[in-house]
């Protein structure tokens, strides 16, 4: 989990906020370009989609209908525009009507500039999913230190699907193999206060050493 996977939509909230208008939005594009800088630009670019994230298309659609929904269901007379398809948490959405619109004219306004940037293009960063989604559960109401949460959630039926596959399957092949265990074998673990003792200078990875050795073990 981090900024850059699994608490990237948070990320991508904090740093909207932090550039805070479209005015701002070059300095921060200089920012990011420059190397001595620690700013990210968070959302853009993707390991797999190496060009534009199909998902962040859809995404954006999404965000936007999220935010005129909590727009809609604010206005005075709530109970007028309230229908039994709208999210129940639309009223306690983390920001304003205003602030939500404004944060999404200003992901708008630094995706266009980022894709007119010949910078950001010949290097294929794009706006992936999490660029978007974030204004999403924004304007669900979802606050910040639960996007992780929801973020595992969507996952843990397959990760416990794949655990109880792992267990059921006799032979017990591990499902990834580049994480298989090559390393020594169980063994005794020598004390450290038994090696100072005998003023010897033993390895980790000695597979020899006995109890024997060095008096007791944990």
């Amino acid at each position: 989990w981090g900024p850059m996977h699994g608490g990237a939509n948070e990320a991508c909230i904090r740093m909207l906020r932090e550039i805070g208008s479209t005015d701002r939005i070059p300095e921060f594009l200089a920012r990011a370009k420059d190397k001595g800088d620690p700013f990210k630009l968070m959302g853009f670019g993707h390991r797999v989609y190496r060009n534009i994230d199909p998902r962040a298309k859809e995404m954006k659609k999404l965000a936007l209908a999220c935010v005129a929904e909590f727009e809609r269901t604010t206005r005075d007379d709530a109970d007028e525009y309230v229908t039994a398809a709208a999210p129940i948490c639309c009223g306690h959405a983390t920001g304003s009507p205003r602030e939500l619109r404004e944060l999404f004219r200003l992901a708008s306004a630094l995706e266009a500039a980022a894709r007119a940037d010949d910078y950001f293009v010949t290097r294929k960063l794009y706006p992936n999913v999490d660029f978007w989604s974030g204004i999403a559960l924004t304007a669900m109401g979802i606050p910040l230190s639960l996007f992780t949460c929801l973020f595992a959630v969507g996952r843990s039926a397959g990760w416990i699907a794949q655990w109880i596959e792992s267990l059921e399957n006799p032979t017990r092949r591990i499902s990834r193999p580049r994480q298989v265990y090559v390393g020594e074998a169980p063994r005794p673990f020598p004390d450290i206060r038994a090696r100072a003792l005998l003023k010897q200078q033993t390895s980790f990875t000695d597979a020899t050493q006995d109890e024997a050795d060095f008096g007791y073990f944990f």
